[in-house]
């Protein structure tokens, strides 16, 4: 078994859903990404201070662009 992260996954799936130009499934691969990234980081008035890595930084403005595409 690897030991990559679940974010790991998720991000390589949005990068594809990205250049499929599916939205849809970006938007939602987004959100798990976001999830997995934050839900053992504190209670539930946890706010992120953290920067996320340049790779996420990357597909998520990559997924605006698409989501104001068109």
């Amino acid at each position: 078994m690897t030991h990559e992260r679940l974010s790991d996954k998720i991000l390589s799936a949005l990068e594809f859903a990205i250049y499929q130009e599916d939205k849809e499934v970006a938007e939602m691969l987004v959100n798990a990404l976001e999830l997995s990234m934050t839900r053992k980081a504190g209670g539930q008035e946890f706010v992120e201070r953290r920067d996320f890595p340049p790779a996420i930084e990357t597909a998520l403005t990559k997924y605006e662009a698409l989501k104001n595409k068109g």
